[in-house]
C-alpha cells in the first residue's frame, strides 16, 4: 500500500465500540450515562475533599488528584465518542489524534503512578503511622504529584512524537475507541518491531513496576493488620485498603492487556471492550469505591452538603 499524507490537513476515522454493535442506540445511551456519572461523582469527591478541612490529610489529597485524573481521562474520550456517533461522523485530524494520544497516553501513566504512591501512603500510615507525618509531610505529598504529572506527560511526548512520526497506509480506519499507540501502529508502512519492543519495555516499566510495589506494600500492610490486637483497628485497615485494591485491579488489568501483553493476544474487539473498560467505566466507578465504604468522606458529604442546603432554608 502506498503512504497517504500524514501530514496537516489529512486524519484517521475512528472506528470504534458503537460501531458495527448489535444496539448501537442503546449502547451509547449507556456510555454518555456512565459518562454523567463520571463527571458528578469525581465533581462531588473533588468539592468535598477542597472543602472539608477536615479531609486536607495526604491520602484525600491524593484521592483528589485520582478524581481530577478520572474526569480528565474519560472527558478525553467519551464526549468525542458520543458526538461522533449522534452526528454520523467518526472523522478526526492528525492533529487530533496526536492529541487525544499524548492525553490519554499522560493521564494514564499519571494515574499508573499515583495508585502506586497511595498504596505507599496506606503502608506508610498502618505499618509506621509515628512516622506518618515525616515520608507524608504535604512537601513530600505534592512532590509526588509532581513526580507522577512529569513522568508520565515525558514518557507520553516521547511515544506521541515518535508514533506520530511513521508514514501511514491508505487505509486510515483506526478499529478502536481512541487514539493510542497499538491500533495506529497496525496502519504504518514502516517496520514497526523495533518500536514496538520500545513500547513492550515501556510497558513494562510503567506498568509492572508500580503493580510490584504496590504488591510489596499490600504484602508488608497485610502482616500489619493481622497482628494489629483492635478488631475495629483491622476492619478499618481492610476497608480502606479493599477499596484502592478493586481500583488497582480495575486499573492494571486493562493497561496490562493494551501495554504489556503481544499484538499477537489483540483482537479490535477485544482492544475495544478493554478501552471501554478503563476509559469509561472504571472513572465511573472509581469515586463510589471510595466513597461507598468510607464514613469520613460519607461524613464530609453530609457536612458540605449541609452548609448548602441550611443557608438556602434560612432565607424563606
Amino acid at each position: 500500500m502506498k503512504p497517504y499524507n500524514s501530514t496537516l490537513g489529512s486524519g484517521f476515522i475512528l472506528e470504534g465500540i458503537l460501531d458495527g454493535s448489535g444496539s448501537p442506540e442503546l449502547l451509547c445511551a449507556i456510555v454518555a450515562s456512565l459518562y454523567m456519572l463520571a463527571l458528578t461523582s469525581n465533581g462531588l469527591l473533588l468539592l468535598v475533599i477542597t472543602v472539608d478541612a477536615r479531609l486536607h490529610v495526604p491520602m484525600y489529597l491524593l484521592l483528589r488528584q485520582l478524581s481530577l485524573i478520572d474526569l480528565l481521562f474519560t472527558s478525553v474520550v467519551t464526549p468525542k465518542t458520543v458526538v461522533d456517533f449522534l452526528l454520523r461522523n467518526n472523522n478526526i485530524s492528525f492533529e487530533g489524534c496526536a492529541l487525544q494520544l499524548f492525553s490519554a497516553m499522560t493521564l494514564g501513566g499519571a494515574e499508573d503512578l499515583l495508585l502506586a504512591f497511595m498504596a505507599y501512603d496506606r503502608y506508610v500510615a498502618i505499618c509506621r503511622p509515628l512516622d506518618y507525618m515525616i515520608f507524608m509531610s504535604p512537601k513530600a505529598c505534592w512532590l509526588i504529584v509532581a513526580t507522577s504529572w512529569i513522568l508520565a506527560s515525558l514518557s507520553a511526548l516521547g511515544h506521541t512524537v515518535y508514533t506520530m512520526h511513521f508514514p501511514f497506509c491508505m487505509s486510515q480506519v483506526i478499529r478502536h475507541l481512541l487514539c493510542e499507540v497499538p491500533p495506529l501502529l497496525k496502519l504504518a508502512c514502516a517496520d514497526t518491531s523495533q518500536y514496538e519492543l520500545m513500547v513492550y519495555v515501556t510497558g513494562v516499566t510503567f506498568l509492572l513496576l508500580p503493580l510490584s510495589a504496590i504488591v510489596a506494600s499490600y504484602s508488608l500492610i497485610l502482616f500489619t493488620v493481622l497482628h494489629m490486637p483492635s478488631n475495629e483497628g483491622r476492619k478499618k485497615a481492610f476497608v480502606t485498603c479493599s477499596s484502592h485494591l478493586t481500583v488497582v485491579g480495575m486499573f492494571y488489568g486493562g493497561a496490562t492487556f493494551m501495554y504489556v501483553l503481544p499484538s499477537s493476544f489483540h483482537s479490535p474487539k477485544q482492544d475495544n471492550i478493554i478501552s471501554v473498560f478503563y476509559t469509561i467505566i472504571t472513572p465511573a466507578l472509581n469515586p463510589l469505591i471510595y466513597s461507598l465504604r468510607n464514613r469520613e468522606v460519607i461524613g464530609a458529604f453530609k457536612r458540605v452538603l449541609g452548609r448548602r442546603i441550611l443557608p438556602a432554608h434560612s432565607t424563606l
